[in-house]
C-alpha cells in the first residue's frame, strides 16, 4: 500500500506539472516536443545525465514526471519487460525519464524513434570498476557483491574481482567486459546521442552543447542565448542529491589500481578502453606504482 500510495501521489504531481508546463510554454509547444529518455549503464553517470535533462524544463516545454527509472518500481525492484515497455510507451511529449536498458531487444525496437529523443551516457571502464566496488561494498548492503567484496582482504583483490567477474558457490557476477557488452550497442544506433560521462564533468559547455544541438533536431527552440542555456543546465547538476553519489571524478582508477590490476585489466579488457577511445593502444598504466 505504501508504494501504491507513493506512485499515486507522484502521478498527481506529474499531471500538475504537465498542466503548469502547458500554461507556461503553450500546450501546442509542449505537444510538439519529443519525449526524452536518458539511458546508462549503472554507475556510469545516469544521475548526472538525468539532472541535466531535467534542467530542460527550465528552458523549454518539458516536464520532469518525478518517477523512478523506467525499469524500476517505486521500491527499486526491477520491473518485468512488459511493464518497462508500458512505462516507455506511456511517455508523453515533453516528458523526461531515464533508465538502465540493454542494447538488446525489445529495447532496440522500443526506444529509438517514435518522436522520442534518446541519450546514452557511458564511462571509462576502469573508473566504473572503482565506483561499482565502493557502491557495492560500502553503500548498498543488499548488493549481490556486498559480502563478497567485504570478505576480500585488499582493494587490489576487489578490483581484480570486478575486472574478471566472480564465480563462487554463493555469488555469480559478470566481468567488466560482459557488463559493457550489454550496453555498447547503443553507440551504433542511429538517432541516439552517446555522451561520455567525463565530457559532462570536465567540460560542461561542450558536453551540454552537444545535448542542445541534438535537441535542436527535435525542433527545440530556446529563447535564451546559448551560453545562458548552458549555464542553466549546468546549475541543474547537483551530485549530492543522488542517493548513490560518492565522488564521481574521472581518472580515479589511478588512485586505486596497482600494477597487477593494470596487467589483469589489459589482459581481460584492454580492447574495451581502446574501443571507447579512452586509450589509443595498450601502452598505458606504466606510471602506476611509481
Amino acid at each position: 500500500m505504501f508504494y501504491q500510495s507513493k506512485r499515486l501521489l507522484k502521478t498527481l504531481r506529474y499531471h500538475a506539472r504537465r498542466a503548469q508546463a502547458a500554461r507556461k510554454w503553450g500546450a501546442a509547444n509542449l505537444r510538439a516536443m519529443p519525449a526524452v529518455l536518458g539511458n546508462a549503464m549503472p554507475k556510469s553517470g545516469s544521475h548526472l545525465l538525468i539532472q541535466i535533462l531535467e534542467g530542460l524544463a527550465e528552458i523549454g516545454p518539458f516536464v520532469n514526471p518525478g518517477f523512478p527509472p523506467v525499469n524500476r518500481a517505486e521500491n527499486n525492484r526491477k520491473l518485468p519487460d512488459e511493464k518497462v515497455l508500458a512505462e516507455i510507451r506511456a511517455m508523453r511529449p515533453g516528458d523526461i525519464r531515464y533508465g538502465y536498458l540493454h542494447a538488446e531487444e525489445p529495447w532496440l525496437s522500443a526506444v529509438p524513434g517514435g518522436g522520442r529523443a534518446t541519450l546514452f551516457v557511458y564511462r571509462d571502464p576502469r573508473d566504473w570498476v572503482i565506483s561499482q566496488i565502493f557502491y557495492a561494498k560500502d553503500m548498498h548492503e543488499g548488493h549481490m557483491l556486498h559480502a563478497h567484496y567485504q570478505s576480500l582482504p585488499t582493494m587490489e583483490a576487489r578490483i581484480n574481482a570486478a575486472i574478471e567477474g566472480v564465480r563462487t558457490p554463493d555469488v555469480s557476477a559478470p566481468s567488466v567486459v560482459e557488463r559493457y557488452s550489454h550496453y555498447l550497442g547503443w553507440l551504433e544506433v542511429e538517432g541516439v546521442l552517446s555522451l561520455r560521462f567525463e565530457d559532462l564533468i570536465r567540460n560542461h559547455e561542450t558536453g551540454i552543447g552537444k545535448i542542445l544541438d541534438y535537441m535542436a533536431n527535435y525542433q527545440l527552440q530556446i529563447t535564451l542565448p546559448r551560453s545562458a542555456a548552458i549555464t542553466t543546465l549546468t546549475r541543474a547538476i547537483a551530485p549530492r542529491k543522488s542517493g548513490t553519489f560518492r565522488k564521481g571524478q574521472p581518472g580515479e582508477w589511478r588512485e586505486h589500481f596497482t600494477p597487477e590490476n593494470v596487467r589483469r585489466f589489459k589482459e581481460a579488457a584492454g580492447e574495451l578502453v581502446v574501443r571507447l577511445g579512452y586509450e589509443e593502444d595498450g601502452d598505458w598504466g606504466s606510471e602506476i606504482g611509481d
